[in-house]
């Protein structure tokens, strides 16, 4: 099952970082964030990925094409350092697919852009670039396992240290509610969709505004709520939250960091009755 990653944006939000390198390739860890992503549905055994890029994508080329195993994985030195024996290995059943799908591009623009590559897939899975979950990934393919659901993602809680206001129309206010204690669930990406998803993208269109507008209003659309960890990296606030999880490590999203797991099993959508 093909994996898109959409890792083009501008990423403004961290502009430290993005004036020189791509939000995905921001270092988290001894890997950049679009690693960790990668990481996770490689362990679900989906390793043929389409990299959806545009800003800086230069970046994101020169680390795949210049890939270091060692540093990532244990290995063995001898002769004087001139051979390295490898004890485990990352990337060798990777498949990528790098796209040039613009500068400015919105979600919906960089998806019909790679439509191509995605000819004879019947459900495929795509995602941001910056976010990190511990989700099961066969549970948001399940959420596909009735043939008019043409899409589904995760939902997840807010991370975020804001309050919100309950007010009457005159500005009285009737409640204050922290936004992580509140029913309120946000868009976490790691979506998964059916071919049909095009027939419902118009061209300029952004992903979750009038596709996503469409599939709801034909009820074909679902999500699968997850409890557990979700965070984006949108901030320098984030990283850091996320550096720290790793150096406590396994940092919760480490799937393949947990030995005492059960093995994966891979993530298919289940077969329509």
């Amino acid at each position: 099952m093909k994996v898109v990653l959409f890792c083009g944006g501008l990423g403004l939000r961290m502009r430290d970082y993005s004036e020189t390198i791509p939000k995905p390739m921001v270092p988290l860890g001894n890997r950049p964030i679009l690693w960790h992503v990668m990481k996770y549905y490689a362990h679900y055994g989906h390793t043929d990925f389409i990299l959806c890029t545009g800003h800086k994508s230069h970046a994101i080329k020169e680390f795949f094409l210049n890939y270091n195993e060692c540093i990532s994985n244990d290995f063995v030195l001898s002769d004087g350092g001139r051979r390295v024996d490898l004890l485990s290995r990352d990337i060798d059943d990777w498949r990528i697919t790098f796209v040039e799908t613009g500068l400015n591009a919105n979600i919906g623009e960089r998806l019909l852009a790679v439509r191509p590559f995605l000819e004879g897939e019947e459900i495929f899975l795509a995602n941001y670039s910056d976010g990190l979950t511990d989700c099961p990934l066969p549970r948001v393919l399940a959420r596909l396992d009735r043939p008019e659901v043409v899409g589904a993602f995760m939902a997840a809680r807010p991370n975020t240290s804001f309050h919100f206001v309950q007010q009457d129309a005159d500005g009285t206010v009737c409640g204050v509610e922290d936004v992580q204690s509140a029913d309120l669930w946000v868009n976490a990406g790691y979506f998964a969709f059916r071919q049909e998803i095009f027939d419902f993208i118009r061209p300029g269109e952004e992903l979750v505004e009038e596709p996503f507008s469409r599939l709801i209003a034909a009820r074909r659309l679902v999500t699968h709520r997850h409890d557990g960890f979700w965070r984006g990296c949108d901030t320098f606030k984030d990283l850091q939250t996320l550096e720290s999880a790793v150096q406590r490590g396994p940092a919760p999203w480490e799937l393949w960091r947990r030995p005492t797991m059960a093995p994966p099993l891979r993530a298919l959508a289940p077969a329509a009755e």
